[in-house]
């Protein structure tokens, strides 16, 4: 019995270990029943369809390998021409894309990220509360240009570092609370006894005597015990002890009297909730960052390019509508964040842990303030490629803004041919303008100071290489976004989209608000064990199928399961910004969960307040819209 319940599990384990092949392999040949016995194109692009998102869901391939699937299978099942698919892998926003990231490249080759985030910090103080505040503001603003992941991979070495001060002063601080403990301990007993000199005079000498040996021997403790912050552990202590006190040759009288703890590497519980807290705040501050821009989160990039392909008439969706309606969100969301974290992690007293008066730092927040200069002033002045970083990103964002603002005429309706410019145009320009632009200032004959970066000496060098844009470019979500084109495009020529439609008309009794609200829930549900990009390629077209069905403005429900679609917070698993910061090992997955739950509800409860309140107006979301009814009529025709 034992030998075959052992043999039992050996082949389980291979089982498990193969788990992957087996679902490449077993899930297309379950489903090829469907379009061999059906062999329509509804049926064809179904199959194709479930195929690709379960390999999406289940991450059984790589996303960008998954993506690839409709390129070879619409081809085979004739869905679609293998030139026609192609075309699908790259549109409009991979070319707004690559001008971000060349941006994002010469942001982080010329430290420009740091200089912000450390500036921030400073201006915030290192009262926990302000502190957790400060690094949100900083991560929020960076993520709006920046990957989610490239943001909280940039700011959190920060954090960690500002962490490790806190907690190497806290074990300073605990060795000092327990010897000044001990002085007032002596000093009572000392008072006490001289009351009853007479009575017992030996014992008085013989305590004063155990008294000073416990004294030296505190100090010998804490004078082999050095702490020093190394910005990425606790020195000594982490590496060899497991944050626990050194074993010295000493004996200590009375072991009770020393105050430090022992069963952790934080000194305090208190100093373990505000490194939960911070590191949690960065994931989450990235998160809502990436809902401000189109360009801040790859979901966004999606379901522009989606929308605009299927609805190619309805001019609504561009940088400034975008921001106008999600930036209002992202700050009600980073207060409310804020908040829960605040009462979740280090209580309702916010007069202590948000105080700006210096009366009330204590020794630890004084030398992280410190610590925080100095990596500051590591940075040395603003230097020449960081001055052109900077007008480059202003004037980025101000010509995305002014394109068309809609409430008055932009920079396009200088042109005479309308409609062929559009933000990747002025995402590339700048783009390759980087590539061209000397690094080291015109006409200057001083040191190479701020031309550190680079490691030849031509005083033509350019602001980036082309090594530092592949470094950042994220090939595999070109590729995830392209295969999402790919599946829509193949949903509409085959006509699945509408026969999904029809299926979902017993839903036209609910109302608006009750669809999306169903969606949002749907979809921030599903992202917690999905990737973002996929979920939402999966459903965008049916939802967008619903919409048309039900009478219903496609925004309605489009644009607030996008933005819940990035609400994947609980879990580790559910986006990188939160591998990274689990990482780091400050956080349990029950206090992600815990927190994670709180922000997933706040999310959804404000985007639901965000497109029932001022979203109706800028996007006219009260009736059903023209481009709307004439891609609907074109599909059932």
């Amino acid at each position: 019995m034992r030998l075959e319940a052992a043999a039992r599990m050996d082949l389980f384990r291979k089982l498990w270990k193969a788990r992957k092949l087996i679902v490449v392999v077993f899930i297309p040949l379950s489903l090829l029943p469907l379009p061999l016995i059906h062999p329509t194109s509804e049926a064809c692009c179904a199959y194709v369809l479930m195929v690709t998102a379960v390999y999406w869901v289940s991450e059984a391939v790589p996303l960008g390998a998954a993506a690839l699937v409709p390129a070879f299978l619409y081809p085979l099942f004739g869905v679609l021409k293998s030139s026609e698919v192609a075309a699908e892998y790259c549109k409009d926003t991979t070319l707004l894309l690559m001008g971000v990231i060349c941006l994002a490249a010469s942001i982080e080759k010329w430290n420009l990220h740091k200089r912000i985030a450390l500036r921030m910090v400073m201006i915030a103080g290192a009262k926990p509360g302000m502190l957790v505040l400060g690094f949100m503001c900083c991560t929020v603003f960076l993520s709006m240009w920046l990957s989610n992941t490239s943001t909280t991979a940039m700011v959190m070495p920060i954090a960690e570092a500002v962490l490790q001060q806190l907690i190497c002063t806290g074990l300073a601080d605990s060795h000092n609370d327990s010897e000044t403990a001990e002085a007032t301990e002596d000093e009572a007993a000392v008072s006490d006894k001289e009351e009853n000199l007479d009575k017992n005079q030996l014992e008085l000498l013989y305590r004063n005597n155990s008294n000073d040996c416990t004294k030296q021997e505190l100090s010998t403790l804490s004078e082999v015990q050095p702490v020093e912050p190394n910005g990425l552990g606790l020195g000594p202590i982490s590496h060899h002890t497991n944050g626990h006190l050194p074993q010295v040759a000493i004996e200590i009288p009375n072991v009770k009297r020393v105050k430090a703890r022992r069963d952790s590497q934080y000194p305090t519980k208190r100093d373990h909730m505000i490194c939960k807290c911070l590191s949690l705040s960065i994931t989450y501050a990235a998160t809502i960052g990436g809902l401000i821009t189109i360009t801040g989160t790859s979901t966004n990039l999606i379901f522009a390019e989606q929308f605009n392909t299927r609805y190619p008439d309805a001019k609504v969706i561009n940088f400034g509508t975008w921001f106008i309606f999600s930036f209002p969100i992202a700050i009600i969301m980073l207060v409310l964040t804020w908040l829960w974290l605040h009462f979740l992690f280090l209580g309702c007293n916010f007069r202590e842990t948000c105080s700006l008066s210096k009366k009330r730092k204590t020794r630890r927040e004084m030398m992280s303030e410190r610590r925080i200069h100095e990596e500051y002033t590591k940075l040395g002045p603003i230097s020449y490629p960081e001055v052109v970083t900077g007008v480059f990103f202003i004037l980025m964002t101000l010509l995305w803004f002014t394109r068309e603002p809609g409430f008055v005429p932009g920079w396009t309706s200088l042109f005479e041919k309308k409609g062929y410019r559009t933000d990747a145009t002025v995402s590339v320009l700048l783009g390759f303008l980087l590539f061209l632009i000397p690094a080291r200032r015109p006409f200057s004959s001083s040191s190479t100071s701020s031309y550190r970066k680079t490691d030849d000496d031509d005083p033509l060098a350019p602001m980036i290489t082309w090594k530092d844009f592949q470094r950042l470019m994220p090939w595999e979500i070109v590729i995830l976004v392209g295969g999402g084109y790919a599946l829509a495009a193949g949903c509409k020529v085959s006509g699945l989209s509408v026969w999904i439609g029809r299926q979902l008309e017993p839903m036209s009794g609910l109302p608006p608000w009750a669809v999306t609200l169903l969606a949002c829930l749907l979809v921030s549900a599903v992202t917690e064990f999905a990737s973002n990009p996929a979920t939402l390629t999966v459903f965008l077209p049916i939802l967008s199928a619903l919409s048309e069905t039900l009478q219903i403005n496609p925004l309605h429900t489009l644009i607030p399961s996008t933005m819940c679609v990035s609400f994947g917070v609980m879990l580790p698993v559910g986006n990188p910004p939160n591998a990274i910061v689990f990482s780091y090992g400050h956080v349990q997955i029950s206090d992600m969960v815990k927190a994670g739950f709180g922000v997933n509800l706040i999310g959804v409860a404000v985007v639901m307040l965000a497109i029932t309140t001022w979203g109706v107006p800028l996007f006219n979301l009260t009736e059903f819209p023209a481009w709307a009814v004439a891609r609907n009529v074109t599909g059932i025709l």
